[in-house]
């Protein structure tokens, strides 16, 4: 049985953890408010804005330059994670689904390029060369619209100058704080859904001034970076979700572990109380004799 000193040291080591996790987990929680607040309401926004931008494609089939389909040579993947651990297996899962999406590209000889958003990716795929593009770690600091916008523009202009035939994006889609799901959505070319095409689906209650193609060549870039806004909030969502869950779980398990070092440590002192007694008593005995 471990001596006193060592289970106090231990006790106290947990007690200090305890703290920490307990602290982190209640910042993490204000941050996750905030981010499912954000979330939740820029959704409705992209789904309507998606739907009025769908319906123009499918009624005239318009086409602009972020609609070009093209033989796919070159595939970058714009994978979003986080600059900071202690969020379970949030990092590690879009690690996971990027390097399967990498594999897949190289398997058909496909020239793959990585752009990352978040240290723990970027320290990930840095080490990888042949493929590593940039990374904007900074942003998810501060993630304005603003900023996030200047990432999107870049991603676009790249794929209208034909550097990139298809863009990706792989990131944490926000359901709940316990669970994520990790996404892969294709951001380029513009998807028209075939499905809506069939059946002659429109948007007949809108008026479009000057014409449709015009205001389709508008909004499409406007489109495409609230879509890019709206997965970064997803990711943040998710992060500050997964970090809180981990640190309650931490804190959790802390508390039971102070409980089975507590009960090891009354067992020691009473132990040694004990054979203190009969030291005692031994003595006593050895003196009447």
């Amino acid at each position: 049985m471990a001596n006193l000193k060592e289970v106090r040291t231990r006790i106290a080591s947990v007690s200090s953890t305890q703290q920490i996790t307990s602290a982190m987990k209640m910042v993490s929680a204000a941050k996750f408010r905030r981010a499912q607040n954000a979330i939740l309401g820029m959704r409705p926004y992209a789904k309507e804005f998606n739907a009025i931008v769908e319906g123009i494609d499918v009624a005239d089939g318009v086409q602009t330059p972020y609609h070009a389909e093209r033989r796919v040579e070159n595939v970058l993947l714009v994978v979003v994670a986080s600059n900071k651990g202690l969020c379970g297996a949030f990092n590690a899962n879009v690690m996971k689904a990027a390097s399967a999406r990498i594999e897949y590209y190289q398997q058909q000889n496909i020239a793959v390029k990585v752009l990352t958003m978040g240290k723990r990716a970027s320290e990930s795929f840095a080490k990888r060369k042949d493929i590593f593009l940039r990374a904007y770690d900074d942003v998810l600091d501060a993630p304005s619209f603003d900023a996030v916008c200047e990432i999107a523009e870049q991603v676009m202009k790249s794929f209208c100058d034909k550097r990139f035939d298809r863009v990706e994006m792989i990131y944490n889609e926000f359901k709940n704080s316990l669970t994520q799901i990790v996404a892969t959505e294709q951001f380029l070319p513009v998807q028209v859904r075939q499905g809506d095409a069939a059946h002659g689906k429109s948007n007949d209650d809108f008026i479009y001034e000057p014409n449709k193609q015009t205001v389709l060549h508008h909004m499409i870039p406007l489109m495409l970076r609230s879509q890019f806004y709206r997965m970064v909030l997803d990711s943040l969502a998710s992060e500050h979700g997964a970090r809180m869950t981990a640190m309650q779980k931490a804190t959790d398990n802390a508390t039971e572990l102070l409980k089975d070092l507590k009960l090891t440590y009354n067992k020691a002192r009473q132990a040694a109380i004990t054979n203190e007694i009969i030291e005692i008593v031994s003595g006593s005995e050895a003196l009447k004799n």
